[in-house]
């Protein structure tokens, strides 16, 4: 006599718990800060030589830099939405503080920059709305700490929240693991890190003086022309830092992403961020 077995079928994997929930407030306010900020990174590049813009040329990158209000108020519109807890304020505030202190481990060193690992798995397992917050607030404690504050400040902040939570933005969060998951994160890690380099040259490059280098902003060029010197630019100055950035994060990603990662999830799923938090009367 035969007994027919049940099929087994493999668990489910329970759809990961977000510390912070975008709505559609917050989702607005991110929206025109992300578009002003395109703008104040890309606006060499679109700015004809009688515009307005290059016409205060130098001026430009200092308004600009007046994000800094538009990201904290976007930082705090998203917090007071989503209702963030305790347990996910002090999760931010350690993941915060350990990406600051890594920062200046690569100080001097071309592409020693561990704290892009650690953003890329902290927005993956923790969404795209604690990833944003998660990379402004990093930055601007790591400015603090190794006294980078300047007017290129906001313009890290704003470039770390969109690397941060574009990794919250990957799909198959509920999904995805093992080996897949890690090849997806380190590609996504090494052109990122290109990414979040070129941007930041954008921020810096109109503040050369276009008399010093035949690579610099040229508010009276063409935007075909500009758009060749910012090339030559970014391969003269930064592709070997942007590189070693890279090269880094895939490297910390394949060795020691699976432990982080399931750290990560092991500490998200503990803290249980979306249960409402209750008191005993007692």
């Amino acid at each position: 006599m035969s007994t027919a077995k049940a099929p087994v079928h493999p668990p489910r994997s329970q759809p990961q718990a977000r510390a912070v929930r975008l709505g559609p407030r917050s989702v607005i306010a991110l929206a025109l800060v992300s578009a002003t900020g395109a703008a104040g990174f890309g606006w060499p590049l679109f700015a004809g030589p009688g515009s307005q813009v290059s016409a205060h040329a130098q001026d430009a990158p200092w308004l600009f830099a007046g994000l800094l209000v538009l990201l904290v108020a976007v930082v705090a519109a998203t917090i007071s939405e989503s209702g963030l807890g305790p347990k996910a304020v002090a999760m931010l505030g350690v993941l915060a503080a350990t990406g600051a202190a890594l920062r200046p481990i690569g100080a001097g060193t071309a592409g020693i920059e561990p704290m892009f690992f650690l953003m890329v798995l902290s927005g993956r397992v923790l969404g795209p709305g604690f990833g944003y917050v998660l990379g402004s607030v990093t930055m601007f404690a790591s400015a603090l700490l190794t006294g980078g504050v300047g007017p290129w400040m906001p313009f890290q902040m704003l470039a770390m929240g969109w690397f941060t939570m574009g990794a919250g933005l990957l799909p198959g969060p509920d999904r995805l693991r093992g080996r897949a998951e890690l090849l997806m994160l380190a590609a996504y890690g090494f052109l990122a890190a290109f990414a979040y380099g070129t941007v930041m040259n954008l921020a810096g490059w109109p503040f050369m003086d276009a008399l010093a280098s035949n690579i610099a902003f040229d508010p009276h060029a063409a935007v075909p022309a500009n758009l060749a010197r910012f090339v030559a630019y970014c391969l003269a100055t930064s592709l070997g830092w942007d590189l070693g950035r890279a090269v880094v994060t895939v490297v910390l990603t394949l060795t020691i992403g699976t432990t982080l990662l399931k750290a990560l999830r092991r500490a998200t799923r503990r803290a249980a961020f979306e249960s409402p938090v209750t008191f005993d009367p007692r």
